[in-house]
């Protein structure tokens, strides 16, 4: 059965504005451009900490330039509730130990979700230390990114560390061209890969 995780997302920011203090939420992010409209859709329901951890990112220069890019956008954006940024640590060597093996999958299978995990894991793991109520990823408002993926590992990663994970699929409700017009608005910088050496070098295919 296919799910429409928009809806039960719904559902729950439902139940949510029905509490009487605001829930918080750790929110990994790729990068500026996709976190936009996430941030301006749930910091009407949460007080969000952005968790920007990509250790994938190739090479150093682009992840240095994300994440400033990241933190101008923040700094520039007006949010209902409090968004603040965490960075994590960047060791690209985790990401080619996770990728050994599988450097020869195609982009969007095997090694993509492997990566997904990655980085939603340490975002699940801090979420439990820090007592969040919820955790959760922007990678579902891209459209090459697989939801239903991401959202099965986001369930089986709130099994593991008792930290529920809220359900995503930010591209619906035109959430991927209201992230297009954000750019826009703010400048922002829109890389054309995903960002690992092997979606860099397909890129050039």
């Amino acid at each position: 059965m296919n799910r429409n995780y928009q809806k039960e997302l719904e559902k729950l920011l439902a139940k949510v504005q029905e509490e009487e203090r605001v829930p918080r939420l750790f929110l990994h992010a790729c990068c500026a451009p996709c976190s936009s409209y996430v941030l301006e859709y749930l910091s009407r329901y949460f007080e969000i900490t952005v968790f920007f951890y990509n250790p994938n990112i190739f090479p150093a220069q682009e992840y240095e330039k994300r994440v400033e890019e990241l933190r101008r956008m923040a700094g520039e954006m007006e949010f209902v509730h409090s968004v603040t940024i965490e960075e994590g640590p960047y060791q690209p060597e985790e990401f080619f130990a996770m990728a050994k093996g599988l450097e020869e999958e195609k982009e969007g299978g095997a090694r993509c979700f492997a990566c997904y995990r990655m980085r939603m894991e340490e975002a699940a793991r801090r979420a439990r230390e820090g007592g969040y109520d919820y955790f959760t990823t922007t990678l579902s408002i891209s459209p090459l990114k697989n939801a239903a993926k991401i959202n099965e590992i986001g369930e089986e990663l709130a099994e593991i560390y008792q930290v529920d994970h809220l359900p995503s699929d930010f591209k619906k409700k035109d959430g991927y061209k209201r992230s297009i017009e954000l750019s826009h608005q703010y400048n922002l910088y829109r890389q054309d890969y995903c960002g690992c050496v092997f979606s860099k070098k397909n890129k050039k295919n």
